[in-house]
């Protein structure tokens, strides 16, 4: 179930004139659930398998097995759940730096600033000109990437850092 963290950026997304991506290192489809239509899961989706073998991703809603076939090439023991595995790759990461060189305002979202290369993200939009936000119950290992910070529950806060959002844009 998706907390009100995850609902206010699915507001965010729907109100805020401008554009509004959210990329995540959760596997889980709590964004999508609070709303959310605009995710890019840079360590895939537990709801998706994958292919070894073609590369062909698709949804699934059960366990897999080495029986299963690939939809896609008909393969034998080639699928597994679509996410990133520790050594592996994260997905898409040359559109994530482009988002991050083009944003405006950067919010990080209840983060440990441990794990490379989302821990350098902040630091990165930073440099690119943008405002950065740390969104996070306390301090994070790269706190000192980020312009603003507000400590507390994720799911108290990013409610309120939102209306605040909608509420200074100006009118057109």
């Amino acid at each position: 179930m998706p907390n009100p963290a995850h609902t206010a950026q699915g507001r965010l997304e729907r109100e805020y004139p401008g554009s509004v991506r959210v990329i995540t290192q959760n596997i889980d489809n709590l964004h999508e659930k609070g709303g959310s239509s605009s995710i890019l899961h840079m360590h895939g989706e537990l709801l998706k398998a994958l292919c070894r073998f073609c590369g062909h991703r698709f949804p699934i809603d059960s366990d897999l097995s080495s029986a299963e076939l690939c939809p896609e090439c008909s393969r034998p023991a080639g699928l597994r759940p679509d996410v990133v595995w520790f050594g592996e790759m994260p997905y898409r990461m040359d559109e994530i730096y482009v988002l991050l060189e083009e944003c405006d305002l950067f919010i990080a979202v209840g983060t440990s600033g441990n794990v490379y290369p989302a821990s350098g993200f902040a630091e990165f939009a930073r440099r690119a000109g943008a405002h950065t936000v740390e969104v996070n119950l306390e301090p994070s290992m790269v706190e000192n990437d980020f312009a603003e910070h507000r400590y507390g529950p994720a799911g108290e806060l990013m409610p309120l850092l939102v209306d605040e959002i909608l509420t200074t844009i100006p009118p057109r």
